[in-house]
């Protein structure tokens, strides 16, 4: 009763805010209705239809069998697991954390297993952090290449920590899932099967799978796209109350980053570091990326609902990813700047373009405009065939092991 009764007085304290600065509300849900349109939609939607058609066509089952070794060894989850990875890692949050609460809701997860997927597979959209912060709000491609190291290298890190302290219960499980997985004859004869039987179990002709996931990830992106805005109005609401704090630090960009992480970069790509120059700005934006904002939780939270997965331990996790990747940041600086700058020419050598081009008079506040923002239109497409083909390719070689298996 006393959750309720606080959640209901703080949205009239939210619609009062709005009512009292509409200006300020409706700029706002236009920076979040921007980033969706250019970024988020693009950078999704060719991926959670792939994954809806991988799982139709029984794929999933196929290429979880194939690297069911792999994904033991490293992280202790099962093969099916990596599809999860690689959806969440090419697509962006939240398409991880979908394929990892699909993979719960089929059983094909533990709930130890989902949450620890759960937060590996929410990351950033690669093609936002090498295109849109690299070349876009910095103008030094190979800087994005260094940030999504720094994000991606510390992600692996954790996820090791947290399989080596892993509870003793599923040590022994995954300890006999693989002792079974290795002992189970071919491994492509094991993958053609597992093909063979997911198709069955969904039954779904081309057309109605295909129709299905359109209808299926358009209703998500709406939904990624409401939370976006909503997050959006809540960091311009709430800069009143946290300007002043963070104007005296100097860490004016936080108040952007903790409610929505590509806002919360952009902030953190033009933000004023004193002392710290282009190194205090990598820093803060692999961050504020592994953070992902309250937009990103949010999304994640609602992806999980129908599961036994918790939202707290992924929050967390995104706390300690988010620190792992400042300090990644902090350490891979100077080696990789000095390798850099024994193969790049100087002008390509990743140094950023000064904070006053960006905002005049480092407001705290930030203001992207659509036409100041690139988009992601022309570089999902093409992403998505390149991860469809390697599906077929993998159904192709596949196919002579299905015959196999029914002529026996």
């Amino acid at each position: 009763m006393a959750k309720t009764v606080m959640l209901a007085f703080l949205s009239i304290l939210l619609v009062v805010a709005i009512i009292l600065q509409p200006d300020a509300a409706f700029q706002s849900s236009l920076q979040g209705l921007t980033v969706w349109w250019n970024i988020v939609f693009p950078g999704l939607l060719p991926f959670l239809v792939l994954f809806e058609l991988i799982a139709s066509f029984g794929l999933i089952h196929a290429i979880g069998s194939l690297l069911q070794p792999l994904m033991h060894r490293l992280f202790k989850l099962p093969g099916e697991a990596s599809l999860a990875i690689v959806l969440g890692w090419m697509g962006g949050y939240p398409a991880g954390a979908e394929a990892a609460a699909s993979l719960r809701k089929k059983n094909l997860v533990t709930k130890q297993q989902g949450q620890r997927l759960l937060a590996l597979a929410h990351m950033p959209n690669p093609l936002f952090m090498l295109v849109v912060i690299g070349a876009g709000f910095l103008h030094k491609p190979i800087t994005g290449v260094l940030i999504a190291a720094s994000v991606w290298f510390s992600a692996l890190w954790v996820m090791i920590l947290m399989t080596l302290i892993r509870p003793k219960i599923e040590t022994e499980n995954s300890q006999t899932d693989e002792r079974e997985a290795s002992e189970s004859g071919n491994i492509l004869q094991r993958a053609a099967e597992a093909l063979r039987l997911g198709r069955e179990q969904d039954g779904r002709s081309f057309g109605k799978a295909l129709g299905d996931a359109v209808t299926a990830s358009v209703q998500k992106l709406m939904m990624i796209g409401g939370f976006m805005i909503f997050a959006a109005v809540l960091a311009k609401l709430s800069e009143p109350l946290f300007s002043p704090l963070l104007a005296k630090t100097g860490l004016g960009f936080i108040s952007q980053a903790f409610f929505e992480g590509h806002l919360g970069a952009y902030s953190a790509a033009v933000w004023d570091a004193p002392g710290a120059g282009t190194l205090g700005n990598a820093a803060a934006i692999a961050a504020v990326l592994a953070w992902s904002g309250l937009s990103g939780i949010l999304q994640a939270g609602y992806s999980i609902t129908g599961t036994d997965l918790k939202l707290l331990p992924f929050i967390a996790w995104r706390v300690v990813h988010s620190l792992h990747a400042l300090l990644f940041m902090l350490l891979l600086w100077k080696p990789a700047t000095a390798f850099l700058r024994s193969i790049l020419a100087p002008g390509d050598l990743p140094v950023f373009v000064p904070a006053e081009s960006f905002l005049p008079g480092h407001a705290v506040a930030v203001i992207i405009k659509a036409g100041e923002l690139p988009a992601l239109w022309q570089f999902s497409l093409p992403a998505a065939f390149v991860l469809a083909l390697l599906a077929l390719f993998v159904s192709m070689i596949l196919l002579p092991f299905r015959k196999a298996n029914k002529s026996i």
